[in-house]
């Protein structure tokens, strides 16, 4: 297979792996959008303008602009960082393949706050190679440069477009459907698949009416359905944010007038990236404590024209569109942020890390106190009864999921659910357990690769199986719409949930008490799902 490609755009230039991923040809950093810079700052993404000659497509592009300690791509290496972020990359075995082969395309986490395509988990040669399918991860733009909603300061002479990140992920996309047949997929068989953030993304994908028709399976790992904002809470984080950009000593929620449309308007156009990113990390400490049902600022806003429901609502309502849906999350999701340190929470400006919900947060968007009793009392017996750590995941994972898989399932979308609970012999002794992003060294090879080889020290042969096994599930479902045969759709009747482990296995509805106690407090319970 040639390494030099024409797209719509123009020419690119791939190179081959090598060592152990020998076999695949990449492609890095090609834009799929205009830079969203100068005039563009805010606004949806606008085409490319083509370019002569071959462009080298052998380097990741920019990540988006965040702390730099989240863009690590190696010992003492960082991805450089702009606001001209919008690029993706595609990786595909390097033979000629008698038929066009399944697309996969990945969005990365970060709590719509931090990540980069570029990071090396994320590298899809050896998920290209191993089930015989083209490859596709993009960048988005997120925190307050793609995931705040300042429509409200639009006027006729300049519009500032809500939901950019997810249009951004739109557009990617359109130029899967535009170009990828000429890399060796098939654009009639799309699967979107994504993780923490991404797997929210997925899901507000399915809600999303622009997204309809440009892919064809949908696949959210860990989705944290909750970073959905709706319109009111947004278009306050709207006038607390630019607030702080107009006046560096501001503390958001200490009141005062709004900042007025026309100065709104100039301070976002002309502010430097490092004074938005600055505002937004103040945002951040805010949110969890604003009274507004949120515990971060950033993510899709609903109630707009473009993405007309929460997810979850869409879900319930029967509005998802009509694919195919693996959806699942961790066993152990909370380790990750309150036993490393990496994610902390401060209440100064220079937030270091993702805050994350202690205490009361635990509740964050469930109001009533019934809901709140129901909820500790299902978590105070059965499996890790009492564990704080393990009810603090799954209100952010497990719990907020719950109302989108019974509501997909329900509208008759073949609906496949997981939990991942496994570990290695590194991860049990520093007490992480299967917590989150973990299944991401799976699903991509990781654990075979300099990245994740020493999770695996000690379980060479046991990571060796479940990547096997996920990746075997992943690309079967991404070739036909069903995984492997043993894994029986959810119901219902049944709640069917495949536990991947050592030793995978079916489980039958695990932990219906708290299940019960989740819808409820979402405002799924029994009887309400839409057929």
């Amino acid at each position: 297979m040639s390494d030099v490609i024409a797209t719509t755009e123009g020419l690119v230039a791939g190179s081959r792996g090598k060592r152990t991923r020998a076999g695949t040809i990449s492609w890095k950093g090609i834009p799929f959008a205009a830079p969203p810079i100068g005039p563009r700052r805010f606004l949806a993404p606008e085409p490319v303008t083509p370019w002569q000659g071959k462009r080298a497509a052998r380097a990741y592009g920019y990540a988006e602009i965040q702390d730099k300690l989240y863009t690590a791509v190696g010992p003492g290496r960082f991805q450089p960082m702009s606001e001209d972020c919008l690029t993706l990359n595609v990786f595909s075995p390097d033979r000629i393949s008698a038929r066009p082969r399944p697309v996969m395309v990945f969005i990365h986490g970060g709590a719509y706050l931090l990540g980069t395509s570029a990071t090396p988990l994320y590298d899809g040669s050896l998920l290209a190679k191993a089930g015989d399918v083209v490859v596709v991860t993009l960048q988005y733009r997120f925190g307050p440069f793609g995931l705040m909603d300042f429509s409200k300061y639009s006027h006729e002479g300049r519009r500032f477009d809500d939901n950019l990140g997810l249009r951004d992920m739109v557009a990617g996309l359109q130029w899967v459907q535009r170009n990828i047949a000429a890399f060796g997929g098939d654009p009639d068989n799309v699967t979107v698949f994504g993780e923490s953030a991404g797997g929210s993304a997925v899901a507000a994908l399915l809600a999303t009416p622009a997204a309809e028709g440009l892919f064809h399976r949908a696949i959210a790992q860990s989705p944290a359905n909750g970073l959905n904002i709706a319109k009111d809470a947004a278009e306050h984080f709207a006038d607390e944010f630019v607030k702080m950009v107009d006046n560096h000593a501001y503390r958001a929620g200490s009141g005062g007038p709004s900042i007025p449309p026309d100065r709104a308007r100039e301070l976002l156009l002309n502010a430097s990236s490092a004074e938005l990113h600055r505002a937004g990390r103040k945002l951040t400490v805010y949110a969890a404590r604003s009274g507004l049902g949120e515990f971060l600022p950033f993510g899709p806003t609903f109630g707009t024209d473009y993405l007309p429901q929460d997810p979850n609502q869409a879900a319930l309502d029967g509005k998802t569109h009509k694919v195919p849906l693996i959806i699942g999350t961790n066993r152990d999701e909370a380790n990750l942020f309150t036993k490393s340190g990496f994610f902390t929470e401060t209440d100064g400006v220079d937030v270091d890390g993702i805050p994350f919900p202690e205490d009361d947060e635990v509740f964050v968007g469930i109001d009533d106190p019934a809901h709140r009793a129901a909820l500790v009392k299902a978590y105070q017996t059965g499996p890790r009864g009492g564990d704080r750590v393990h009810m603090l995941g799954d209100s952010v994972f497990w719990g907020a999921a719950i109302p989108f898989i019974e509501g997909h399932a329900s509208a008759g979308n073949p609906t496949y659910v997981y939990r991942y609970d496994f570990d290695t012999l590194v991860l049990r002794a520093s007490g992480m357990r299967a917590t989150h992003a973990t299944e991401l060294f799976a699903v991509f090879g990781a654990y075979r690769t300099a990245i994740g080889a020493g999770l695996a020290l000690g379980d060479w042969r046991s990571t060796g199986k479940i990547t096997r096994v996920m990746q075997g599930h992943w690309t079967t479902f991404a070739r036909t719409g069903r995984p492997e045969l043993q894994w029986t759709p959810y119901s219902a009747a049944h709640r069917d949930t495949l536990v991947f482990d050592v030793h995978s296995r079916m489980v039958n509805d695990p932990y219906p008490q708290r299940r019960e106690a989740w819808m409820a407090a979402h405002g799924a319970a029994d009887g309400q799902v839409s057929a």
